[in-house]
């Protein structure tokens, strides 16, 4: 089984799936990171429940998702025929679905958390450090959930990497402009979705990534217009109240 790269060229999607393995483990421990990070520095109730409970169950939801994510890596560098990897194929869209609930999940309670700090700002109850922390926490899970949005939608999402041609791309990275100079086998992993979440955050519009379909364009709007609310709300508030 052969795919075709940006030069028109065949390659092999062992080489791909190679290249891009550790993207996936990259994404699994930015949702781990998020979790300990709510765990351990998050001095408020901003969520349902106590405050163990949301991180809990981010990490229970990861188990299952790294164990499939382990074992469809192991066939992956088994498989010699095209039913091997129809079925790895099959796989990999399932462990997306699954990725994706998660990441909406995450999305979710990082909004609600917004909002529960925006209501305390409103009705004074909150010290400017408390709120810092708060704030910072959010901001952060804002960029790392948007850039697993990005990552999961693109061309189809980490599920076809390497194992299908025919998706367009939602994000044209820099590299993607046929420069000479440039691999024309390149393609964006993970760590590059997370500058573009990092870049779409901090400066409330793209850069040097551009958004090409409608879903992108919207996901890049909702951060962006996320961040904004964090920072211009919250931030600012909090170094008022500690100035």
């Amino acid at each position: 089984m052969t795919f075709k790269v940006l030069d028109g060229t065949m390659r092999s999607p062992h080489l791909t799936l190679q290249t891009h393995a550790l993207d996936f483990w990259l994404a699994r421990g930015a949702v781990a990171l998020i979790a300990v990070l709510q765990l351990l520095f998050v001095n408020n109730n901003l969520i349902f429940g106590p405050r163990w409970l949301a991180p809990a169950f981010e990490l229970t939801m990861l188990i299952p998702l790294s164990l499939a994510t382990i074992w469809t890596q192991g066939k992956a560098r088994q498989a010699h025929a095209d039913h091997h990897w129809y079925v790895i194929c099959r796989h990999r869209k399932a462990i997306r679905r699954f990725a994706l609930l998660l990441t909406a999940i995450v999305m979710m309670l990082n909004f609600y958390a917004l909002i529960s700090v925006t209501r305390e700002l409103l009705g004074g109850a909150k010290g400017g450090q408390s709120l810092l922390l708060d704030a910072l926490n959010i901001w952060f899970t804002n960029i790392v959930v948007f850039a697993l949005w990005f990552w999961n939608i693109d061309r189809g999402g980490p599920a076809r990497l390497g194992l299908h041609d025919d998706a367009r791309p939602d994000f044209l990275f820099p590299q993607m402009m046929g420069s000479g100079d440039q691999d024309p086998a390149w393609s964006p992993g993970f760590i590059d979705y997370f500058y573009v979440s990092f870049t779409n955050a901090t400066a409330f519009s793209p850069t040097d990534t551009m958004p090409l379909s409608a879903q992108s364009k919207l996901l890049m709007a909702a951060e962006a217009s996320i961040s904004l609310l964090t920072v211009g709300l919250v931030a600012a508030r909090a170094v008022n109240i500690l100035t």
